[in-house]
């Protein structure tokens, strides 16, 4: 019988070889966390690092998903081979994507080139699934050059995003509050360009002028967010927005920009593993679990108070790392 780590090294060999079935099912394994994934993503790791990551977000209905579209095919046009990770809400039945985006994206399917990934967000708040950054992985081996990853649009929790790409696009709408509603979300604060879709509706212009007075306050290194009005249904507005993106990938290249960007985004990925792997364990702890139960009910019948009874649970993790192996 066929080893996990022979049967990973084998798909990360057609993987390389641009097999888009064996990506596919990298991806899967990835998602469900299958013995395979760990020993995959090892082998693929030299094969990283050259692609534009472009993140998009911004509010639910602001066109994201047609924007992602059309930007596909301009890059097409300049010869990218593009993937896209994008990120569906969550079945309330089976936990899967609602593939909503693979609908809004049929005519970039039809492109060979083009490889749509849809996951399901599984209530993740950043706005990005939990393993969409190893699905982007996964497609820069395939051979893409030119990635999106879209959120699922959550609106308050977006910030996740900006630790995963090299060039956050943030997508508003013409209608009164947008501007607000970036402040709100703290898109202002994540945003490398600012696209305002939709154009063709009333207000534009004043959303526009708007945003680019915020922006004005958002210069960061020599870089101030450009606002552009595009109309992504249509196509309008589409070639500017690549001709920015390329522009900001260019800036972040001169100076040592993108390696040290990419040194914080792989720093927060470690974290958020250790962080994960450390949770999983401690909660296991049947100690641990007896130290969290006692501390509730202290907390419910009122003898504690609530940061008391987390300081209590905090003791108890603490004794058990100090006499307990993590392995």
């Amino acid at each position: 019988m066929i080893s996990v780590e022979d049967r990973a090294r084998n798909f990360a060999e057609r993987i390389l070889q641009g097999q888009v079935g064996a990506a596919a099912r990298a991806m899967t394994w990835v998602e469900n966390m299958s013995p395979e994934a760990e020993p995959l993503l090892t082998a693929l790791a030299p094969h990283q690092g050259k692609a534009q990551r472009v993140g998009v977000t911004g509010p639910p209905g602001a066109g994201k998903s047609t924007l992602v579209d059309s930007l596909v095919r301009v890059a097409r046009g300049q010869n990218h081979k593009v993937g896209v990770v994008a990120v569906d809400p969550s079945s309330p039945f089976s936990g899967g994507a609602l593939l909503g985006d693979r609908v809004r994206m049929s005519r970039s399917l039809e492109d060979p080139d083009v490889f749509v990934r849809s996951m399901a967000a599984r209530g993740c708040l950043g706005g990005l699934a939990r393993t969409a950054q190893e699905a982007a992985d996964i497609l820069e081996a395939l051979g893409k050059d030119f990635l999106c990853l879209e959120t699922v649009g959550v609106g308050q929790s977006e910030l996740a995003i900006a630790q995963s790409c090299d060039t956050c696009t943030v997508v508003l709408v013409p209608e009164a509050g947008g501007v607000i509603q970036a402040m709100k979300a703290g898109l202002m604060e994540i945003a490398d360009i600012f696209v305002v879709n939709k154009a063709d509706r009333p207000n534009v212009d004043e959303m526009q002028r708007q945003l680019m007075e915020a922006a004005s306050f958002a210069e960061r290194d020599q870089w101030r967010p450009p606002v552009l009005k595009v109309t992504a249904i249509e196509g309008q507005g589409i070639g500017e927005l690549y001709a920015e993106l390329r522009r900001h990938w260019d800036w972040l290249q001169d100076a040592g920009r993108l390696d040290k960007k990419r040194q914080v985004q792989h720093q927060a990925r470690i974290r958020e593993l250790v962080r994960a792997a450390l949770e999983e364990r401690l909660w296991s702890e049947p100690a641990v679990l007896v130290s969290l139960a006692q501390a509730a009910d202290q907390l419910r019948m009122g003898q504690i108070g609530l940061h008391q009874a987390a300081q209590k649970v905090w003791a108890g993790v603490r004794e058990r790392l100090a006499h307990t192996s993590l392995e």
